[in-house]
């Protein structure tokens, strides 16, 4: 199976570009793995709600360029469904079963993802009602993908 990160902006910090290697290192022996990131907008500090929407439409339009239309895609969305980390791994192990080769997984900007983005998902998964810096959610999403394959293979992994 491939699954692509999709995500908006870079990975500044040094901890987290390597944190988001190793997951990417342990990975590789279950699946393909791709990480794409698109430029993110400058959003300035006291913000409209029609610059917001515009900002997260330019983004989610940069997103929908990577997406083809038999494509799994999930958006991580704080209104997203919270399932555990066993729940995670059998809906991954489901849609492989299903056939489905290529699951993205779509990662907002600062702002969250457009509406447009969000109606194409074919599933929202939220880790918290917390809000979390959109950087960091890439590592936290690659642990929790890596942890979902070690559970598939009955493999032993920290609770």
């Amino acid at each position: 199976m491939k699954i692509t990160i999709l995500a908006v902006g870079k990975i500044k910090e040094k901890y987290l570009r390597d944190g988001i290697s190793e997951y990417t290192k342990r990975l590789s022996r279950y699946c393909k793995l791709e990480l794409v990131e698109v430029s993110d907008e400058k959003t300035p500090d006291k913000l409209s709600e029609t610059l917001n929407t515009q900002i997260r439409r330019t983004e989610g339009n940069r997103l929908f360029r990577y997406i083809r239309e038999d494509d799994y895609v999930i958006s991580l969305d704080i209104d997203g469904a919270m399932p555990d980390s066993v729940e995670l791994s059998h809906q991954i192990e489901a849609l492989g079963v299903q056939g489905i080769s290529h699951i993205i997984f779509l990662i907002g900007g600062s702002l969250g993802l457009s509406d447009e983005i969000r109606e194409r998902a074919d599933f929202s998964l939220s880790f918290s009602k917390m809000t979390f810096p959109h950087q960091l959610m890439r590592m936290i999403l690659l642990e929790q993908i890596y942890r979902s394959y070690r559970i598939m293979h009955h493999e032993p992994y920290h609770k």
